[in-house]
């Protein structure tokens, strides 16, 4: 690359220094943070700033991309500055992005054509459901399990398996490029990309269209069994292959993430059985599978957790999309006017008095897959008050974490080694000790939240030689807070202790009055 901005020529002029650091950012869904690393892993110096998300319409959900742009460079700036260090100082630079969330631009002027589309957006979900009901798809399917019944080749079980979501990107940008008439498909001169694509385009003056393989396993449209985009989505959907990335790379001094893969690495869960769960705007959970995809039925997504060299590690994901949304949305109501507050609100009462919160302002995700649901509260009485509504809330963020949980253990029958949570939701220790008990399995929590942040670190260190060993990686980690199942009896099964299981039972029934909400009649 002939030129680079400023940011990047800085980092590589790196000769004469006193301590070298690593450099991290993390574009998240509602704040972009950047951090500058030591080689203890401590946070030398950090700035951030809000993402603003726009809705011109209803289910629409939108970013600026002009404005990502400049608040990437201005936490960088800021980063760098309340460390006190030189750009000089800096010998990597690591990126994590939240995935899903695309933008398509200009390949000659690098001018976007619209908005990026965030992966919260609901806008192709009459799309999704109807090819999901097609007659096509039940050929594919149909034709697949006959395919995998003659090979027993597990990527044809995964495709006889396969149903859209409007999480991913699939169907979201088939209806951008059906309604969106500026963008020229037919030119060559049109880039498709995640955040990630359209960062490296912007910081090589764009010289570079690519993404990473954790960021491309995320967006529906990539095979990971044979680690390329797949030809067969694409033409099943019309997509041009013409405008998606063309290369898959780690580039030497700049490495690209997807934020929960990064989240996962930072968390040091290298090993087959572990599990990292995040609970930010969103609940993801996450097990290492190791080197093979694991193939879902109730929809859990195979992704590419990492490739380093040629190893490649594989993860299983679930999700639910409102848990930091909601606990938001309460706060707007003034049920609560600081998020600390709300551990010892839900303590102060014995229980949720019979209310029950449906958290699914973005639909319902794994394992009930029903982007038409609608978020809800039940069993409301003129004796509820604010603790027992916060009550409620917090409930339901350990309850969907339950029926993740319960879905991976049925799915993938890997036994559990560990499971580690980060997040801003994970430092409540009300939802914390619940979901402990919920799982009867000890919990940890890292004393450092921003597991995203510290995981695109660990690889852009690992890559410079910053550090190098895992081994290393794993002692430089903090001292948990460890959350243990209290449970009635002395012996925790991962099945609820008797006060849950009518509270269980009366949310899952408010959980299928709230589906299929959104279903034109």
């Amino acid at each position: 690359i002939s030129e680079y901005p400023t940011i990047i020529r800085l980092i590589h002029r790196n000769g004469f220094k006193k301590e070298s650091y690593i450099l991290s950012v993390d574009v998240g869904t509602t704040s972009i943070r950047c951090h500058v690393y030591d080689k203890e892993a401590k946070i030398r110096g950090s700035c951030s700033t809000k993402v603003v998300l726009l809705y011109p319409e209803v289910g629409h959900v939108e970013m600026d991309p002009d404005d990502l742009w400049k608040g990437f460079i201005s936490v960088v700036k800021g980063a760098v500055q309340d460390a006190g260090i030189q750009m000089h100082q800096v010998e990597a630079l690591g990126i994590s992005t939240q995935r899903g969330t695309f933008t398509t631009w200009d390949r000659r002027t690098g001018v976007p054509f619209h908005n990026f589309i965030s992966w919260q957006d609901q806008r192709a979900a009459d799309l999704v459901k109807s090819w999901n009901r097609s007659c096509t798809m039940k050929a594919i399917h149909g034709a697949m399990k006959v395919l995998y019944f003659v090979t027993r080749q597990k990527r044809l079980l995964a495709a006889s398996l396969v149903v859209f979501s409007t999480q991913h990107v699939t169907f979201r940008l088939v209806w951008v490029l059906t309604h969106y008439t500026q963008v020229p498909i037919d030119e060559g001169n049109c880039c498709f990309g995640t955040i990630d694509s359209w960062l490296l385009f912007k910081l090589t003056k764009g010289h570079l269209h690519a993404t990473d393989y954790s960021n491309a396993s995320s967006t529906g449209i990539f095979d990971s069994y044979q680690m390329c985009w797949s030809g067969f989505l694409s033409s099943l959907v019309s997509l041009p292959l013409s405008i998606f990335p063309k290369s898959l790379i780690l580039i030497n001094m700049i490495t690209f993430m997807a934020d929960q893969q990064a989240a996962m690495f930072g968390e040091c869960c290298f090993d087959v059985g572990d599990v990292k769960i995040t609970m930010g705007t969103g609940t993801f959970m996450d097990i290492n599978t190791g080197s093979k995809p694991h193939t879902s039925v109730a929809g859990l997504y195979p992704l590419v957790g990492w490739k380093i060299g040629s190893e490649v590690v594989y993860l299983a994901e679930g999700n639910a999309a409102d848990t930091g949304t909601a606990i938001k949305w309460a706060q707007k109501l003034e049920l609560f006017s600081d998020v600390r507050e709300t551990s010892a609100m839900a303590y102060s009462v014995s229980d949720s008095d019979g209310v029950c919160f449906v958290p699914s302002f973005s639909g319902l995700q794994a394992p009930l897959n029903d982007p038409k649901a609608c978020a809800s509260l039940m069993g409301l009485k003129p004796s509820t008050t604010k603790s027992h509504l916060v009550r409620a809330i917090l409930e339901s963020v350990a309850f969907r974490n339950k029926q993740l949980y319960e879905t991976m253990l049925r799915e993938t029958r890997i036994p559990i080694t560990k499971i580690r949570v980060d997040g801003g939701v994970s430092s409540n220790d009300f939802v914390m000790q619940l979901t402990s008990d919920l799982f009867g399995k000890k919990i940890s929590r890292p004393q450092h939240h921003e597991m995203s942040c510290l995981g695109a670190a660990f690889v852009a260190g690992l890559e410079v030689g910053f550090w190098r060993t895992r081994e290393e990686l794993k002692k430089l980690q903090s001292a948990d807070d460890e959350f243990s199942p209290q449970c009635a009896d002395k012996e925790c099964t991962g099945s609820p202790n008797g006060e849950y299981v009518p509270i269980l039972q009366s949310w899952e029934r408010a959980l299928r009055r709230s589906m299929n909400w959104y279903n034109k009649p």
